[in-house]
């Protein structure tokens, strides 16, 4: 399979010129060209940074490499530095932390690691500005735990920044709307697992379920009394969008009427002695569809059945794109490929052990394998043919030594180029409490962000991949 297939038929050039041409925040376009020489791209990047303002100017890597503490890569050309340290931590692999200008970052400081995050207790949002070296609190958040954090994300603009938080008096959770640099806040109607592409919609699941319910250490802390659980597939829970400008909340479809009109079908026999929720809703890169977990587990206890669902932003083409069946051979963490047409998944799919790396279309079709040893969270480049990923401690490419590797996938060649190895801790008996690095592209594909625990504590790290992004091996 040719490597532009998975970025829907662009050329590597186009892909040059589109990078250069997101450089700032300015995104200013060079009329409709299609072709240009590399030297033309640079010269036109050169303009582009040139007449960006000076307030949201992306921060050039000869300055905001020397600003911050180095971390040694194991990867030739490869430069990471720790932007954040003392708790702190990223949203997850499939946003990027870094805001739209290129200058900021966006991230959580959790008020301590060693135990559950508690109902009312407070982290702190963080604002790193990369091009002065310097960290500040924007906000405080009540909704939040230790592996997605209060799934704080950028909207259009550096000034739309979002995350979830909760009222103590009522125990309402909701998404708030900031300003950074303004300080203006905004509650909406609903909650946040993901911003739409345009800024306009969040999409999410259930936040207060989820944490108690679903999986500990994801969601929002809240008392149990506060929250129902699910007997069976029910009508009043289901998958949340908010408009952003007037903060309106609605259902977008019930786990009901995605457990009755999802094809190919996944009704059981007896499903109200299972428990059901949605886990995680996510947009593709165009905004054109929706993909959420759905997952059932018995009320006396015992595994959980678990599968992938698509549909379009309006409810409908609700379709399975991965069958409990399939699932259950082996398989996690489920993505959408920049084509916004494809997932990926590290899946059981060719009889032999260990996962692999597969990819397939959002109603479950021509599934293929691209690349043969899947782990951890992977995320494909958005412009070049590699993706990130990285694996959990107790995966076959760990070392056992409670570090994880920094896997960059290269999908033509099928060669991989371990980055770094970063230290996760060791969280036997308090999985909830662990840390994934989460490895996270940004907008450009030249820059990554991810998590460690390096010193007894969570830290961020920024990295950037220089000529290995654009190797042409």
């Amino acid at each position: 399979m040719e490597w532009k297939a998975i970025f829907g038929g662009r050329t590597q050039e186009a892909y040059l010129f589109y990078l250069y041409s997101l450089a700032t925040p300015s995104r200013i376009w060079f009329g409709r060209l299609s072709r240009v020489a590399t030297g033309l791209m640079l010269v036109c990047n050169s303009i582009v940074v040139s007449c960006a303002s000076a307030q949201e100017k992306s921060a050039p890597i000869t300055v905001f490499m020397n600003l911050f503490p180095i971390f040694a890569s194991s990867a030739e050309g490869v430069k990471i530095v720790k932007i954040a340290d003392h708790g702190v931590l990223h949203r997850y692999f499939d946003t990027s932390p870094i805001s739209p200008s290129g200058r900021y970052v966006a991230l959580l400081r959790v008020p301590y690691e060693d135990k559950m995050a508690l109902p009312g207790d407070a982290a702190e949002v963080l604002l790193v500005d990369l091009q002065k070296g310097e960290e500040r609190v924007i906000g405080k958040s009540r909704g939040w735990g230790h592996q997605l954090g209060a799934n704080v994300q950028w909207g259009r603009s550096d000034h739309e920044l979002y995350f979830n938080d909760v009222d103590p008096v009522d125990w309402s959770c909701f998404a708030i709307k900031l300003d950074p640099f303004t300080g203006e806040r905004r509650r909406l109607g609903g909650t946040v697992f993901m911003v739409s592409p345009d800024g306009s919609t969040l999409a999410s699941d259930n936040q207060k379920k989820t944490m108690l319910f679903v999986q500990k250490g994801y969601g929002v802390a809240v008392p149990e009394a506060y929250v129902r659980r699910n007997i069976g597939p029910v009508e009043d829970d289901g998958i949340y969008l908010t408009d952003t400008a007037t903060g309106h909340s609605r259902m977008l479809v019930s786990i009901r009427e995605i457990y009755d009109t999802s094809v190919p079908s996944i009704r059981i026999a007896e499903p109200t002695r299972f428990e059901y929720y949605c886990f995680a809703v996510k947009w593709n890169p165009q905004g054109t569809r929706l993909l959420t977990t759905l997952q059932w587990t018995p009320l006396t206890g015992g595994k959980r059945f678990r599968t992938v669902i698509t549909m379009r932003p309006d409810g409908s083409e609700i379709r399975t794109a991965v069958t409990a069946e399939q699932w259950r051979k082996g398989g996690h963490h489920v993505n959408w490929a920049p084509d916004g047409e494809h997932l990926t998944m590290n899946l059981e799919a060719d009889g032999t052990p260990g996962l692999e790396l597969v990819r397939f279309r959002a109603d479950g079709s021509e599934l293929e394998i691209i690349y043969p040893k899947g782990s951890g969270h992977p995320s494909v480049n958005p412009h070049y043919p590699f993706v990130i990923t990285d694996a959990y401690t107790w995966e076959p490419f760990a070392k056992g030594d409670d570090t994880a590797p920094l896997r960059l996938l290269d999908l033509r060649t099928k060669r991989e180029t371990t980055i770094a190895n970063i230290y996760l801790g060791n969280w036997k008996g308090k999985e909830e409490l662990r840390v994934d690095a989460h490895p996270a592209w940004d907008a450009s594909g030249r820059y990554i962000v991810f998590d460690g625990y390096v010193g007894d504590t969570r830290n961020v790290y920024l990295m950037y991949l220089g000529p290995l992004a654009l190797d042409d091996r």
